[in-house]
């Protein structure tokens, strides 16, 4: 049977030093949940945010198999612990899986150079408008599938407002760029940037990111950033992060 861990610090000990924030968003009791199979001794643990589920601890299929009934999504990126996890998740799933690398940054603080990032927020193209995220740029993200995901963790405004921070490029009334807070941990965020496609290698998302960079920074918050591609991981490097390592990480398409 599986149970949903509240009290967080129980499981904590199978995470070890993951540094991944989204599942220091659920050990901190931020954002997203834990499932395990003992609320108070678990040996074997998820967390669950967003399109991400994270398994440590001894390989559980019971684990492995759950949808709560909370979770609506057909799509979720698995993320084992160990090899072993790995194979337990493509038994389950068979073709529905498909295994991807992710590239991971390092956590340093102090890598980036305001200057640069400066710079990247003043080359704004002219007609265009660049904008922290209020409550009607919430509800437009929120509006469109391409941008949800930059407000999607955040279940209305009023929660954005205290946990999220984000920046959008506009021209007249449409958004064209955005880069925001996947979500939230008490030292700081994961990043989210996304591009209307039509309007994608214009250097938007560069400057969107540098400028959600800069907001950070200015609030002590750490703008932590986990790259889903390559190309995600040269815009991370463009910005001042650099590479840390390789993981693999499993899709779920009719979860």
């Amino acid at each position: 049977m599986l149970y949903e861990i509240t009290d967080t610090s129980k499981a904590a000990a199978l995470f070890g030093s993951w540094e991944e924030t989204l599942i220091w968003s659920c050990l901190q009791g931020i954002m997203g949940k834990l499932y395990g199979d003992d609320p108070a001794a678990p040996t074997s643990a998820m967390a669950m945010i967003g399109d991400f589920t994270f398994f440590a601890g001894k390989p559980d299929i019971e684990c492995v198999s759950c949808k709560p009934d909370w979770c609506n999504r057909n799509f979720m990126i698995m993320v084992p612990q160990t090899r072993r996890w790995t194979d337990m998740i493509l038994h389950v799933y068979g073709d529905k899986a498909a295994v991807i690398s992710r590239y991971a940054t390092k956590k340093e603080p102090h890598t980036f150079h305001k200057e640069t990032l400066e710079a990247a927020v003043a080359s704004l193209p002219e007609g265009c408008r660049l904008s922290m995220i209020d409550e009607p740029l919430y509800r437009q993200c929120k509006s469109e599938k391409w941008s949800a995901d930059l407000v999607s963790q955040f279940p209305d405004y009023d929660t954005y407002r205290k946990l999220g921070i984000g920046a959008v490029i506009t021209r007249g009334n449409t958004i064209l760029s955005g880069a925001s807070s996947y979500s939230r941990y008490k030292e700081g965020i994961e990043i989210e940037i996304d591009t209307r496609e039509e309007y994608r290698r214009r250097g938007l998302a560069y400057i969107c990111g540098a400028k959600l960079i800069l907001e950070c920074l200015k609030r002590n918050l750490y703008p932590s950033w986990d790259a889903h591609n390559k190309g995600s991981l040269a815009l991370a490097e463009k910005l001042g992060y650099q590479y840390s390592h390789t993981y693999t990480a499993i899709e779920i398409c009719g979860y």
